[in-house]
């Protein structure tokens, strides 16, 4: 079905391409959040992505492709975006409840996913565009290795890296003796 869409596709066809493209649009939306770390971002490169894709549709020779050749177009429209962005300061605030959580407290599991989608966005955008496509796309290293254009060696050098990144953040957080600032007795 895909396939006869992007034939359709290559020969003009408008609705076969806005098939295509809606039925991609959340998964490269997804991925493109990921690797930005920022909706707007995300959806602006996604726009991008498929602009260049129904400008150059003529172009892609394997129909069987069309998901890889989205995915690089999306990946190097993050990596466009992520260049041309001014970083901002970013202020964390880390507050201690003065009392236990309570046992039915289900803040937990959101407190650790939020964390590691900050940790996330201090990788560099290579490592986690690497991440994101293997771990968020399920695409095997090879495939990743593809559509970044890079030898498979460097994606496992970056999954690794990126990886390594995580847990040295997420131990390091997690075994940081507390700070107790109140004032002591003299």
């Amino acid at each position: 079905m895909q396939v006869e869409l992007v034939e359709r596709a290559r020969s003009g066809d408008h609705e076969a391409f806005s098939e295509l493209a809606s039925a991609s649009f959340g998964r490269l939306f997804g991925a493109a959040k990921l690797i930005l770390r920022d909706q707007d971002r995300a959806q602006d490169a996604v726009q991008e992505a498929l602009v260049l894709a129904w400008k150059h549709v003529r172009a892609i020779r394997d129909p069987e492709a069309w998901d890889a050749w989205l995915y690089r177009l999306t990946v190097r429209a993050c990596y466009r975006l992520a260049r041309s962005a001014k970083r901002r300061d970013v202020t964390e605030l880390h507050v201690e409840p003065d009392r236990e959580p309570a046992s039915h407290d289900f803040t937990g599991p959101l407190v650790e996913r939020d964390r590691l989608g900050r940790e996330l966005g201090r990788l560099p955008v290579e490592q986690r565009a690497v991440m994101v496509l293997h771990f968020y796309l399920d695409l095997p290293l090879t495939d990743a290795a593809g559509i970044l254009d890079i030898p498979v060696g460097t994606a496992k050098s970056r999954l690794h890296r990126g990886l390594e990144a995580l847990r040295d953040a997420m131990s390091g957080d997690a075994d940081a003796p507390a700070e107790d600032v109140r004032e002591r007795p003299a």
